[in-house]
């Protein structure tokens, strides 16, 4: 049986690379915020938008689709679902809508978990029903094209042990989490690989695991998956997210799994997430008259490194000459310093 144990973290050694990810995501954190309180206008328009993206990413991690119209007419109009497809798709907006309103009084305990998941699955199969764990056992598989299994990725806990596995699991979540030499950016991927191996509902378990990925970075203060969505960025890279799972889950039942690949892929996606962020902000700033004034905009407003070609795409009326011309000045000004050298070279903004 998995023992929920999470001291390794504590091997700062082991994890440096990790560790350096998590610095730099928190230091993105940071710049982000600074960014809020002057751009209100823009951070409620990226919410709305995030919302629509993390509805649709993360269905679509799933296999579950529709049109574009309708996911609109759901999340805008609370329109009724048509098919059963749209019943998960509204779902998932209750359960998001839900994480996102009310994460600060909600803890991880089982109470959360199973109110989330019957939010999630209510459209289909009813409230009461919703939020029950699974009476049978499962199987995570590979299937083929027919529908039969090609092979067998992943066999969770039983459901025989699903609710003590529960209970262990919020718990030494709740231990670990109070321990200050654990960062929480470590910990939060270590505890949605355990829940995706107990797989405690019979339907529905992705879906659960991304609503409370967000719960648990948003109750850090990492509330990025607000306006960029976390899910959309998942269902980008959805063969690798499937893979760093799988390798993360390997000898899980005899707690020698190794999970510094899931924790890996997270940070890779909370920095997308930033760099988009960044990105949809600095193109609010190429509305300026002067090249130059625009281009100086973007490059002192990037809170991550970013490359001539970076700048050429967000202004294609520009040169290449010009753009390296400011470029030049701004490190002469000392505004701005060099990263790398030749094609790789990029620029960041100086403290």
């Amino acid at each position: 049986m998995h023992k929920y144990t999470y001291e390794f973290l504590k091997d700062k050694t082991i994890t440096s690379n990790l560790f350096s990810l998590s610095n730099i995501i928190t230091d993105l954190k940071s710049k982000t915020d600074e960014k809020k309180d002057s751009n209100k206008s823009l951070f409620s328009k990226l919410e709305t938008i995030a919302i629509k993206e993390s509805v649709e990413g993360s269905n679509a991690i799933e296999g579950i689709f529709t049109t574009d119209q309708r996911i609109k007419e759901i999340i805008e109009n609370n329109s009724e679902p048509l098919t059963h497809n749209e019943e998960e798709i509204a779902g998932y907006h209750d359960a998001i809508k839900f994480v996102k309103e009310n994460y600060e009084h909600l803890s991880f305990n089982e109470e959360t978990i199973k109110r989330i998941h019957a939010m999630l699955v209510s459209r289909h199969i009813g409230y009461d029903r919703g939020g029950q764990y699974k009476t049978s056992d499962n199987v995570i598989a590979e299937k083929n094209n027919n529908g039969t299994i090609k092979r067998v990725i992943f066999v969770p806990t039983k459901a025989s042990e699903t609710e003590k596995a529960m209970s262990d699991l919020c718990l030494a979540y709740q231990v670990y989490r109070d321990d200050y030499d654990i960062p929480a950016l470590l910990l939060i991927p270590c505890v949605i690989v355990d829940f995706l191996s107990i797989h405690p509902f019979s339907d529905g378990n992705g879906r659960v695991s991304r609503l409370l990925t967000l719960l648990l970075l948003y109750k850090e203060g990492y509330d990025i998956g607000k306006y960029i969505s976390f899910e959309n960025q998942i269902n980008k890279y959805k063969s690798n997210y499937y893979d760093v799972l799988e390798r993360s889950q390997n000898h899980w039942h005899e707690s020698k799994n190794t999970y510094y690949p899931f924790i890996e892929f997270t940070f890779q996606i909370l920095y997308q997430c930033y760099k988009e962020i960044n990105r949809r902000f600095i193109k609010t700033k190429s509305g300026k008259d002067k090249k130059n004034e625009r281009i100086e905009a973007i490059v002192l407003d990037s809170i991550v490194p970013i490359s001539k070609a970076d700048i050429q795409e967000l202004l294609p009326d520009v040169s290449v000459t010009t753009i390296e011309a400011v470029l030049a000045k701004l490190i002469k000004e000392n505004k701005i310093y060099k990263i790398g050298t030749f094609k790789n070279a990029k620029y960041l903004k100086n403290k």
